[in-house]
């Protein structure tokens, strides 16, 4: 007689198998800008003079109308323009734009719409416009109120432009985001002088003072790719960054805004809705030049990205197949994509989450999560699922407990 020993399958041939779909968001990129910062790793082009914006605009609304199949009859809860520099559109673009996304689509009545401004592009009827086209929330570039530093950023507004275009923006809306950085590098004259602490914080008062519902306080990072990291400018050292991190986060506390993700702080109720998705391992379909998309289905999750280049994406509209790439995420990545995200999270998220937006067990990662625990990075209980304070410090050492070794 002969033995079988059974083998467990490959885990690539193991189904996933959802039972819920994730909450859907929107995303809509706007390649182009007046000039790339020499920091900027995004997807953005310079717009050397008048760019196609009404070509592109039907491009938009043809990608969004080829990819329905993908979403059909899934309720879109938030919506936003990223870039690039989507404050370069005129208000009748952006209005197109929405108006086809309710065609298309069903949007949650509540939806949060942002978009993204460059205080350098800013005009008040521009910003009117929006407001009128079903956008209800803000995000303003600012980085910085020191001209020094936002020159040595290569921003192309000065301080005054940042403090104009708050006050246009706050009589139009009432949910605003200030993107800040720290750690910058000095002025062009003085290349061996960084940001100091004092202004840092300043930076920080001065966004204050204006009480946004929501401000993003970002690390200066040299990204690959970027004209930053090919010729590094001189910045802070680790212990002044570290100091500006610590100090920055207690003045928001002090002035009642909860620090709730990595580079995240809302006055109560006012968390970003759409950014939370991400965290939170939902979906989203990205649709533009360079777009990024995660989309669960009862049996699988995919990804998509667009094609880069603005011309190639718009071409590839027009032949009806505006995917560059496309694959399936495997059954054994899904439990390091949903920390990557979950784990920005400072409260972290309920334990439940996990199996509803893998459909894996909890079990699965149980090593993972002990290991995590032991080294005091994670908290854990029957609930929730957390990083601790040495966790959300050394967020990258957490993650690679849950990097699987393919």
């Amino acid at each position: 007689m002969t033995t079988h020993i059974l083998q467990p399958l490959p885990l690539k041939s193991q189904m996933v198998n959802f039972q819920v779909s994730p909450p859907l968001s929107l995303y809509i990129h706007i390649p182009w800008c007046v000039r790339k910062c020499p920091y900027c790793d995004f997807n953005s082009h310079e717009a050397r003079g008048a760019f196609p914006e009404k070509e592109y605009v039907a491009a938009l609304i043809r990608d969004l109308e080829l990819a329905l199949p993908l979403i059909w009859g899934r309720k879109v809860y938030t919506v936003f323009f990223g870039g690039g520099t989507p404050s370069l559109l005129n208000g009748e673009s952006v209005a197109e734009i929405l108006r086809n996304v309710r065609m298309l689509l069903p949007l949650d009545l509540g939806a949060e719409i942002t978009l993204e401004a460059n205080p350098g592009t800013v005009e008040a009827a521009r910003f009117a416009a929006y407001r009128d086209a079903g956008v209800n929330r803000l995000s303003l570039g600012i980085q910085s109120f020191n001209d020094a530093h936002l020159q040595a950023l290569g921003r192309i507004h000065t301080a005054d432009d940042a403090r104009r275009a708050i006050e246009i923006a706050q009589r139009h809306f009432d949910n605003i985001n200030l993107d800040l950085m720290y750690a910058l590098p000095g002025n062009n004259q003085d290349k061996t002088l960084g940001q100091t602490l004092e202004q840092a914080l300043q930076d920080v008062q001065n966004a204050l003072s204006f009480a946004p519902q929501h401000l993003s306080c970002y690390h200066l990072t040299l990204e690959p790719n970027t004209q930053f990291h090919l010729n590094p400018p001189s910045l802070p050292d680790d212990d002044t960054s570290s100091n500006m991190q610590q100090r920055i986060e207690e003045s928001l506390a002090a002035h009642g805004y909860q620090h709730y993700e990595t580079s995240a702080f809302a006055q109560p109720n006012r968390r970003a809705k759409h950014n939370l998705n991400y965290w939170q391992f939902g979906d989203y379909l990205g649709i533009g030049a360079g777009a990024h998309s995660k989309l669960s289905f009862h049996d699988k999750v995919i990804r998509q990205a667009r094609h880069k280049q603005p011309q190639a994406y718009m071409e590839q509209v027009a032949k009806g197949a505006p995917p560059h790439s496309e694959h399936e995420v495997q059954r054994d990545e899904l439990a390091f994509e949903f920390m990557m995200n979950a784990l920005r999270l400072n409260q972290g998220f309920a334990s439940v989450l996990f199996q509803e937006r893998t459909s894996l067990p909890l079990h699965n990662i149980r090593r993972e999560l002990e290991q995590a625990e032991r080294r005091g990075l994670l908290f854990q209980d029957h609930q929730r699922i957390a990083p601790t304070q040495l966790g959300q410090r050394f967020l990258n050492d957490l993650l690679e407990i849950f990097l699987v070794d393919r």
